[in-house]
């Protein structure tokens, strides 16, 4: 009988296992490098932001509710006027709440009338949240719209850049959550309703950020 020569020797089983582990390892980490990136990608939005929820910030329950149909085509930006900026927690949430009370007891509100409040120290605040119709464009924008708050009076001064930050990483978030569309048109609150809002020179700022528009009030 002939040599058998190594190149006609068959795989031992040996071989073959360690061939086959190392397939399937290469395997699962492959998958695993992908979730991971899925994972930073869908999260990191919400890992930039620290968002005080209702519950957190002391809010009132809602006289009622009525959801929004997501995603929603717009963003309104707005300003509180007074109170002025707040610069950390504790004086952000006594500021949210004032807002509140105000919109409810002395405007007759259902609750707080905006999705979202930022504050100056760049903390986001739970208003409405995403899912829920507003009370902060009029009856023609609110069932299409979320609209943010920077607390603050921004006449004649800009928002802090924490604040700023915080405002746009929000927006992207909504993007990413599916609750704004990815083409969403920005507008300044004076673009929908009779208003100086979001203040002078916040506004000459808004007017320079992604998917912002032209656009005149004119009653409708």
């Amino acid at each position: 009988m002939a040599e058998e020569t190594k190149g006609n020797r068959k795989p031992s089983k040996k071989a073959t296992r360690s061939v086959l582990v190392g397939a399937v390892v290469s395997v699962l980490l492959v998958t695993g490098a992908v979730l991971l990136i899925y994972f930073l990608t869908t999260t990191s939005g919400e890992s930039e932001l620290t968002i005080i929820t209702r519950a957190e910030w002391g809010a009132r329950p809602p006289k009622s509710r009525a959801n929004l149909t997501s995603p929603v085509p717009y963003v309104i930006i707005h300003h509180s006027y007074e109170p002025d900026v707040c610069w950390n927690r504790s004086q952000c949430e006594k500021y949210v709440r004032g807002i509140q009370n105000f919109h409810m007891d002395t405007r007759g509100w259902d609750d707080i009338g905006y999705n979202f409040l930022v504050g100056g120290n760049g903390d986001v605040f739970e208003g409405r949240g995403w899912g829920v119709k507003g009370a902060q464009a009029g009856p023609d924008w609110n069932n299409r719209s979320i609209g943010i708050c920077f607390i603050g009076d921004f006449t004649d001064k800009l928002p802090p850049k924490e604040a700023i930050t915080a405002g746009k990483v929000l927006i992207q978030l909504g993007v990413d959550k599916k609750k704004l569309v990815a083409n969403y048109t920005l507008y300044g609150h004076r673009q929908v309703r009779p208003t100086e809002c979001p203040g002078n020179e916040f506004f000459k700022l808004v007017t320079h950020w992604d998917h912002w528009e032209p656009r005149n009030y004119t009653a409708e």
